[in-house]
């Protein structure tokens, strides 16, 4: 990957997006920090080599985004994706990876991971996906993407759910809104994103509740204890 200057893309009220990185091989460490930190927007906080390592700096520092390479020594990089999840949800996590394995990719999507990028990926696509990432949405490689199309079309189903716990702060804050019974219109202006952002938040939340209408909708928004108890009067 090259480094390259942004310089379209300035801090949003003067904040960046802060990361972690996690690899276990300091050279990438070190391109992956240069690469980001090119770009005004970006800045990283700490460095880990091991997924342990990134568990404890990303609990200190709660990051933005975690990146997360697959198959460093120790703990597994999905089982500190899932305490992540757990500990600190409003940091997002993306897999940075060499590796295509189908295993691998569904464990990924076990985990809840935002995203899931090739180390070849280019260096404008890359912080792109981040940038995506850090606003709620989800980014999988085009290949990764391929895989698992090509999976669902040979067994006639997705061969592994997301996990139902796996909503994104993003999709939480939609969930809510809908449930309190306002429109896709109304909740895109309230979190001042587009009508499309909100319809996209609202199938993938329905897609891994199993959720159908909006009874349910409001039942489980409730379960979740993202939509208060009514009190009868």
């Amino acid at each position: 990957m090259l480094t390259t200057k942004t310089g379209l893309f300035p801090p949003v009220n003067g904040e960046r997006i802060r990361c972690v990185i996690a690899d276990d091989h300091e050279l990438v460490r070190y391109g992956v920090r240069r690469l980001l930190e090119d770009s005004p927007d970006f800045v990283v906080v700490a460095e880990a080599g091991d997924a342990a390592d990134a568990l404890k700096l990303t609990l200190k520092h709660r990051p933005d985004l975690v990146l997360l390479d697959i198959g460093m020594p120790g703990m597994s990089s999905f089982e500190a994706c899932r305490l992540i999840e757990e500990h600190c949800p409003d940091s997002r996590i993306v897999y940075l990876t060499m590796h295509e394995d189908k295993e691998y990719v569904q464990q990924a999507l076990r985990s809840g991971a935002s995203g899931y990028l090739l180390k070849d990926t280019p260096t404008p696509i890359l912080l792109r996906a981040l940038r995506e990432v850090r606003r709620g949405e989800r980014y999988w490689s085009p290949q990764i993407l391929h895989q698992l199309r090509d999976d669902s079309k040979q067994d006639g189903v997705a061969q592994v759910p997301l996990r139902r716990n796996s909503l994104t702060s993003r999709e939480r804050e939609v969930m809510k809104l809908l449930a309190e019974g306002q429109t896709v219109r109304q909740a895109a202006t309230a979190l001042g994103i587009s009508i499309k952002t909100v319809e996209a938040h609202k199938f993938n939340l329905m897609r891994k509740l199993d959720i159908h209408n909006k009874a349910q909708l409001v039942t489980v928004a409730i379960q979740k204890k993202i939509l208060p108890v009514p009190v009868s009067t």
